[in-house]
């Protein structure tokens, strides 16, 4: 077969173009499809609110907990979550000192388990390196040092390097082994209702 006329190149010009080529378009593949990074969240405990509202026959009940740490690592790639929420089980206040008392001290046992958690696993949805995300994210949510499986489904707003993560979830604390704090007039429901708003800054990796 004759090479020299430049229609067929010899095999071995022939391999080493077609090696080439495939060179540029791995090149260009992985710069146009660049993989997202693993991020970190630094929760701004300081900032972050974490509320409850609980019914009774009366009236609701409204107060709030105090977010005492929380970093978050996840992968947006693959869903993959990592990290730990840490509320103060102590922190619980309302418009009643005494109710707060019995909630801090029967229901709560504070003294016995002083932290309450939510570890997060996993995450569905597509995350948004800028802009609003609405995730479901699911992990360990631990009350009086059980662990329980719940997901949370989390609105989550990039600007920058600023986030806000805002998720409210029940909690079926009576289910879940908590006194039940009923009196013989006064019915409390057996669901609280947390809201959580979590304000941080997000960095790539730990």
């Amino acid at each position: 077969m004759n090479t020299r006329n430049g229609s067929i190149p010899s095999g071995r010009r022939f391999w080493t173009r077609v090696f080439s080529l495939a060179c540029c378009l791995g090149i260009g593949m992985t710069v146009g499809a660049q993989p997202l990074e693993a991020e970190t969240l630094h929760v701004n405990a300081d900032s972050s609110t974490i509320t409850f509202a609980l019914t009774d026959t009366v009236h609701a009940v409204n107060g709030t907990f105090r977010l005492k740490a929380g970093d978050v690592q996840f992968d947006p790639a693959h869903g993959t979550m990592s990290g730990t929420l840490t509320v103060a089980a102590d922190s619980g206040h309302s418009d009643s000192p005494a109710r707060d008392r019995r909630m801090i001290q029967d229901e709560l046992k504070a003294h016995l388990f002083p932290t309450i958690t939510f570890a997060p696993e996993q995450f569905t949805g597509a995350f948004q390196p800028h802009g609003t995300s609405v995730l479901q994210v699911s992990g360990q949510f631990t009350l009086l040092g059980k662990s329980h499986p719940i997901t949370v489904p989390m609105n989550v707003v990039v600007t920058g390097d600023a986030v806000t993560a805002t998720g409210t979830f029940p909690v079926p604390y009576v289910a879940w082994g908590l006194k039940d704090p009923s009196l013989l007039f006064l019915r409390v429901g057996k669901i609280v209702t947390i809201t959580c708003k979590l304000n941080g800054t997000l960095t790539d990796g730990k």
